[in-house]
């Protein structure tokens, strides 16, 4: 989520939150402690005894978790008003690299912290929706496009989490405050963000949802649902107006094309022998047209796309299976270059521009192509795979020191033997204390589940993208290596040189509560036929 756009009418709101922020605490604590105090009966005496301890503890130090958690909640408040519009490269940086061994207490706390999250979502679903619109309105977000609120669930539950660090306990009774804390959080919260609107509507605030913005062309703003349903393009293709035919030529979205558009509809529309064929290179071009606007595709890559625009159309007249499926060279050219980029985020990331300069260059040659044919497409996928299989051989050859620490660290995991969490300065796993098996998250598992759970490990393969929560964040990860044990994976950052080493029952606990997935690369031209056909609806 990019900076939040301040305003007077939003500082005020920021103000006034982080004013109630003790109150709120304090609510919550007093929450967490009746809820310890209706368990104690259920509880064995080793529970009973670790929970006196975390509720002599929350009460002796009230003041101090209190100042923790209004703190951690205005330091998350001010890094997004203050958060850069571009990022810079950590690549480039000489820092070395550090392996840290991900354990299974270390997921348990994300587990923790995302049920947290689900539980408030889920209990004040209703509020966050209309705190949302009002929100946006401060901002000046008219299509309420992204939720721009600084107090979501996400930062409670991190500033509660920071609060809990003042317990001078172990991280499994905190993590035991943290789940006193979830039904109060949640029942607490809701009331907060429905006060909240009602304090924004007393100042006079509009919320951007109730409002209906009509652009200059007529249309009606809308961002559309998205789904994963792609249309024929063959009989979309019926449905195109044909360059050259004076009925028609002019229709597009009930508008004049652009001029750069007709001439080039002409240029290759002459050579087209029928309708069909013209019908052909008007779709290809309206596809061209919705992917390069794609919002989700980065500006460079729109750029290095915009140059098959006029191939495509000549391509569209000798191969009628560029219309058949998603799965014609060009598109999957197209999909490949766009994930591995948005993979990559920074665009002064030095691996990002030699995957832009090899992208360059493979357009450049087919462009200058007279004669276009779908093997000069496959040709140019197969070029850019075989980049993306030296760009892994490269990452995986400067952490092989690592990996070979890690496969003897594997070894002794595999043999049953008592390993340090720390191995000759290779894997760094300070802050990972031990929870009491007690103190862990119960957690539902059948077999069913489990067996899921195995069946997506055992698929994921070296250069495989998954998303992850870790530490807190949602963040990109490619497999460097799996351990030939089947013990411990090794993650690369796609933004940065951080990698991660995971253990097994920890990537099955962070699947199994949704906190791992694999990445899919989505279709860029079946998102598009989908807008294209969205728009001659409309226009009809």
């Amino acid at each position: 989520m990019p900076g939040l756009k301040t305003s007077p009418a939003l500082e005020q709101y920021i103000d006034g939150e982080l004013l109630r922020a003790p109150l709120l605490f304090d609510q919550v604590l007093e929450g967490a402690l009746e809820q310890a105090r209706r368990a104690l009966p259920t509880m064995s005496a080793f529970e009973r005894a670790a929970a006196g301890e975390t509720m002599h503890a929350l009460n002796a130090e009230r003041e101090r978790l209190t100042e923790r958690f209004v703190e951690s909640l205005r330091a998350q408040v001010r890094a997004e008003l203050s958060r850069p519009a571009a990022a810079t490269s950590h690549r480039a940086a000489s820092k070395p690299v550090v392996l840290a061994l991900v354990e299974e207490e270390a997921v348990a706390l994300e587990v923790e912290q995302s049920h947290l999250v689900q539980l408030v979502k889920s209990t004040a679903e209703h509020e966050l929706r209309e705190l949302a619109s009002y929100i946006a309105a401060l901002v000046g977000d008219l299509d309420v496009a992204e939720d721009h609120n600084p107090f979501r669930p996400e930062s409670h539950v991190r500033a509660l989490w920071d609060a809990a660090q003042g317990l001078a306990l172990t991280r499994g009774h905190r993590m035991a405050f943290m789940r006193w804390s979830g039904t109060p959080l949640a029942h607490l919260l809701r009331q907060s963000y429905a006060a909240a609107c009602a304090r924004l509507e007393g100042m006079g605030v509009e919320p951007a949802a109730y409002r209906t913005v009509i652009q200059p062309g007529g249309t009606r703003r809308s961002r559309g649902v998205e789904t994963t349903f792609a249309p024929d393009l063959q009989r979309m293709r019926e449905t195109m107006p044909a360059p050259l035919d004076a009925e028609t030529e002019l229709s597009y979205q009930g508008q004049a094309a652009p001029e750069r558009r007709r001439e080039r509809w002409r240029e290759v529309a002459r050579t087209a022998a029928s309708q069909a064929e013209r019908q052909s290179i008007e779709l290809v071009s309206r596809l061209f047209d919705a992917v390069i606007a794609d919002e989700r595709v980065p500006e460079d890559v729109s750029l290095v796309l915009s140059r098959l625009h006029g191939p495509a159309m000549r391509l569209a007249l000798r191969d009628p299976s560029l219309l058949d499926k998603e799965e014609h060279p060009l598109w999957r050219l197209i999909d490949l270059l766009a994930h591995e980029a948005q993979m990559a985020p920074d665009i002064a990331d030095p691996e990002r521009r030699r995957l832009l300069r090899l992208a360059k260059a493979l357009v450049d040659q087919l462009a200058a192509e007279t004669e276009q044919r779908s093997a000069l497409y496959r040709r140019a996928l197969q070029n850019l795979e075989e980049f993306l299989r030296q760009r892994l051989a490269r990452r995986c050859a400067a952490v092989a020191t690592q990996i070979g620490a890690l496969q003897k660290h594997e070894s002794r995991i595999d043999a049953g033997s008592t390993v340090p969490a720390a191995l000759d300065g290779v894997l760094d796993a300070q802050g990972m204390d031990t929870v009491p098996a007690e103190l862990l998250p119960e957690t539902t598992s059948d077999a069913a589940s489990d067996d899921s759970n195995r069946a997506w490990l055992e698929a994921l393969r070296p250069g495989h993208w998954v998303r992850l929560m870790l530490h807190g964040r949602w963040v990109a990860a490619q497999l460097l290596w799996p351990g030939e044990k089947g013990q411990i994976w090794l993650f690369g950052d796609g933004a940065t040189d951080a990698t991660w080493a995971i253990r097994r029952r920890a990537l099955l606990m962070l699947h199994g509560a949704g906190l791992a997935k694999s990445m899919r690369m989505r279709s860029l031209v079946g998102s598009a036929a989908r807008r294209v056909q969205e728009r001659l609806a409309g226009a009809a």
